[in-house]
C-alpha cells in the first residue's frame, strides 16, 4: 500500500500557521564540538554472526475516526490542586420578562458592581466563563488543575486553554500523567486563548493536568476536532538550487524527494572516525544507520583534525552510506570559541557592504591591507576557504554532502547567531555563493538550520529545512509533528523537513500516525547514546524503542537503503526487501505534543497569536 494513504489514514494533526514551536540546545557540559582527543587506527571488526537480529515491525497505530466536536469543560467544574480556589463576581439582579428578578447566570446580564468585601476589586475579573475561574498557582508548578475529558474517538484534538496573566508563565501539559508540552502564557491579563494544535486522545476518558509554574487565571479547556492535518504535504522540489550540482549530489536529492513522505531515514553521529557510535546502533538493533553524521571542527585557524573525518566519511560513502557534515566553527580571532560568551569575536564587525563572495584571496587580502574591510571579515574568508578544501576534498572523490553550516542560527549561544539575523543571513549568502560560485562545490546538499522566521535566509541558497530537539529524558519522544509542520509554513512545501538532531530517535509509528514523516534523523552521541563504559544507554532512548525504530517498516537502514539505490545490502542477515505496511494496534494510549529540552529552561511552544518560530 502506498504510505501516502497510509498518512492519511493516520489523519495526524499538525500545527497551523498560528504556533510556535520550541526546542532546545544541549547543555554546554554535553558540548556537540567534537571530543578532542588521540585516534588510533585500531578498529574492532564485528562478527555479523554474534548480532542479533530482529522481526520488521510494520507501521502501527490506532484506527483513527475523525468526528466533529467541540467540547468545553470549565476549569471550576475540574480536579484542583490544594489551595486553588474559585473566582466569581456577583451577578446583579435583572428582571424577567414578567417582572421578576431572578439570579440565574445565564439570565443575568451585567456583572454585578458590588463585589465580596473579602475580595480586592481588582483581584476580580468578569469576563469568564461559567461560574468562575481558577487561580491561587504556585510558582514551583505544585499546583494543577486536571481536566477530565471524554473523547468520542481516536483523531487528533485542538486542546485550547483560556488564560489571563499579568506575566509571561510557562505552563505544562499533561495527558493521563505524561508532560506532552510546555507552553507561555501572554502576559496582558486579558483571557487569551492558547491552543495545542493535533494532539491525539484515545477513545474514552483522559485526564488532560495543566501545571502553571507561576499565578494565571484558568477559565476553561476546550477540546475540538482537529483540521490542520491535511496542511502537511510531501512533495518536496527533486531539484537542488545549485543549477550546477553534480550528478551524485542530484541522485541523493532525487532520492530524498521520492521517498519523502514514505520513509525515514536513519541517522547517527560519529564522535570519531572510528565509528564506534554506529557499530553501537549495529550491535544494538541488527542494523547500520544510513546516514553517518560528523561535526567538523577547527582549532583557532587549524583545520588538522578535520582530516580523519574526511577520510571517514569517503569510507562511509564508498560501504554505501550517505555523508552528513556540519560545521562547529571556532571563531576567527584570539580568544576563539564556538560560543558567544566565550569569544570576543563579533560577527558585526566583520559585516561588509562589499562584495567578496567571488573574489580571490589576493584580492580580498588587498582590502584588508587598504583597511575596506575589517580584520574580522579577513579572518572569516580565510576560515571558510580553509573548510573549502576540505569539502573539495570528498567533491573530488565524488562524495555528496549534507551540509549544515551555521547551525541552530536563530540563538545567540553561537557567535554566528549572536550579531543578529542580519549578520546571519549575511554570512550565510556569503559562504554559499563562495561555495557555489567561486569554489564550485557541486556536491553539496544545503541545509538550512537557523530554527526562527526571522532567520530565514532566501530559499534559493537551501536546499532541506531542518530543526534540532532535545527533550528531557524523563520524555516520550513522539514525532514532534508540531515542530514538523510550524517548519514547514516557514520555508514551504518546497523544501525537505529534516530532525537534524535528536535527543532521542523519533517515534516511527507516531510520526506516521500524525502525518510527520522527517526526510531523516540524526541521533547525537554521548550521553544520549551511551553510557560511561560506552555500552548502549537507556537514558534517553530505551533499548527496545532503539530496536523498533530501526526494524520499522517506516524506517530506511543502510541495507535496505542500498537495495532501494539498486546495489548489494551489506549486512548478511539481510533478505528481501520489506514489504510495506500497515496494522491498527489496541488504543490504549495517549500521546501528543511534546516541548520540553534535556537542560534549558522551556519556552513557548504554541501560540493562537504570532507565527510559527521553531527555536533551540
Amino acid at each position: 500500500m502506498d504510505i501516502r494513504k497510509l498518512t492519511a489514514l493516520a489523519a495526524a494533526a499538525m500545527l497551523t500557521a498560528s504556533c510556535a514551536v520550541s526546542c532546545k540546545k544541549k547543555d554546554k557540559e554535553e558540548s556537540s564540538v567534537p571530543e578532542k582527543e588521540h585516534i588510533t587506527e585500531e578498529v574492532t571488526e564485528i562478527d555479523p554472526d554474534t548480532v542479533e537480529t530482529y522481526p520488521d515491525y510494520p507501521i502501527s497505530y490506532p484506527e483513527i475516526e475523525k468526528k466533529i466536536t467541540g467540547d468545553l469543560y470549565e476549569a471550576e467544574d475540574a480536579v484542583l490542586s490544594s489551595g486553588l480556589k474559585v473566582m466569581s463576581a456577583p451577578k446583579e439582579d435583572t428582571t424577567d420578562k414578567d417582572g421578576n428578578k431572578v439570579k440565574d447566570k445565564e439570565e443575568a446580564t451585567q456583572p454585578a458592581t458590588k463585589f465580596d468585601p473579602t475580595v480586592k476589586p481588582d483581584t476580580v475579573i468578569t469576563n469568564y466563563s461559567g461560574e468562575g475561574y481558577v487561580k491561587g498557582f504556585k510558582n514551583d508548578g505544585s499546583s494543577g488543575v486536571t481536566f477530565k475529558v471524554n473523547a468520542p474517538s481516536n483523531q487528533h484534538y485542538d486542546l485550547s486553554f483560556s488564560i489571563a496573566s499579568e506575566r509571561l508563565v510557562d505552563c505544562h501539559i499533561l495527558v493521563n500523567g505524561n508532560e506532552i508540552t510546555t507552553f507561555k502564557t501572554m502576559n496582558d491579563g486579558e483571557f487569551t486563548l492558547i491552543t495545542l494544535y493535533g494532539v491525539f486522545l484515545v477513545k474514552g476518558k483522559s485526564d488532560i493536568e495543566i501545571r502553571p509554574h507561576g499565578e494565571i487565571d484558568l477559565d476553561y479547556l476546550r477540546v475540538a476536532d482537529n483540521t490542520s492535518l491535511s496542511s502537511i504535504r510531501y512533495d518536496a522540489d527533486k531539484d537542488l538550487t545549485n543549477k550546477e550540482a553534480g550528478k551524485s549530489a542530484k541522485e541523493l536529492m532525487q532520492f530524498l524527494t521520492k521517498n519523502y513522505g514514505k520513509y525515514v531515514l536513519t541517522g547517527q553521529y560519529a564522535s570519531n572516525p572510528r565509528n564506534e557510535e554506529l557499530d553501537l546502533i549495529y550491535r544494538t538493533t541488527g542494523k547500520y544507520p544510513v546516514i553517518r553524521f560528523t561535526a567538523l571542527h577547527n582549532t583557532g585557524n587549524k583545520f588538522d583534525s578535520a582530516f580523519r573525518d574526511i577520510d571517514a566519511c569517503s569510507d562511509w560513502y564508498r560501504k554505501g552510506g550517505v555523508v552528513g557534515l556540519m560545521w562547529y566553527w571556532e571563531s576567527p580571532s584570539k580568544k576563539s570559541s564556538v560560543y558567544a560568551k566565550e569569544t570576543d569575536f563579533k560577527l558585526s564587525e566583520a559585516v561588509t557592504d562589499i562584495d567578496i563572495a567571488e573574489l580571490s584571496q589576493e584580492e580580498i587580502r588587498g582590502l584588508y591591507g587598504e583597511g575596506k574591510i575589517s580584520e574580522q571579515c579577513y579572518g572569516l574568508i580565510l576560515d571558510i576557504d580553509s573548510m573549502a578544501g576540505q569539502l573539495t576534498s570528498l567533491r573530488n572523490k565524488g562524495v555528496p554532502v549534507l551540509w549544515r553550516p551555521l547551525h541552530e542560527g536563530y540563538g545567540d549561544w553561537f557567535w554566528w547567531g549572536a550579531s543578529g539575523v542580519d549578520a546571519y543571513k549575511w554570512l550565510w549568502e556569503l559562504m554559499y555563493r563562495r561555495y557555489t560560485n567561486y569554489f564550485e562545490l557541486d556536491n553539496l546538499i544545503w541545509i538550512w538550520n537557523g530554527q526562527s522566521e526571522s532567520t530565514l535566509v532566501n530559499k534559493s541558497t537551501f536546499d532541506i529545512a531542518s530543526l534540532d530537539i532535545y527533550l528531557d529524558s524523563d520524555k516520550d519522544y513522539g514525532s514532534r509533528y508540531e515542530q514538523f509542520l510550524a517548519l514547514q509554513n516557514i520555508v514551504g512545501k518546497e523544501k525537505l523537513i529534516a530532525l537534524s538532531e535528536c535527543s532521542s530517535v523519533p517515534d516511527i509509528d507516531a510520526s506516521f500516525r500524525d502525518n510527520a514523516v522527517w526526510s531523516f534523523f540524526g541521533l547525537w552521541y554521548g550521553k544520549y547514546l551511551r553510557d560511561e563504559k560506552g555500552e548502549y544507554s537507556d537514558r534517553f532512548t530505551s533499548k527496545e524503542a532503539m530496536i523498533r525504530a530501526y526494524n520499522s517498516e517506516g524506517a530506511l537502514t543502510l541495507d535496505e537503503y542500498i537495495k532501494l539505490r539498486g546495489g548489494e545490502p551489506l549486512i548478511p542477515e539481510y533478505g528481501e526487501e520489506k514489504p510495506r505496511t500497515t496494522t491498527t494496534a489496541a488504543a490504549t494510549t495517549t500521546s501528543g505534543p511534546a516541548d520540553t529540552t534535556d537542560t534549558a529552561e522551556d519556552t513557548s511552544s504554541v501560540s493562537t497569536e504570532t507565527t510559527a518560530v521553531p527555536q533551540t
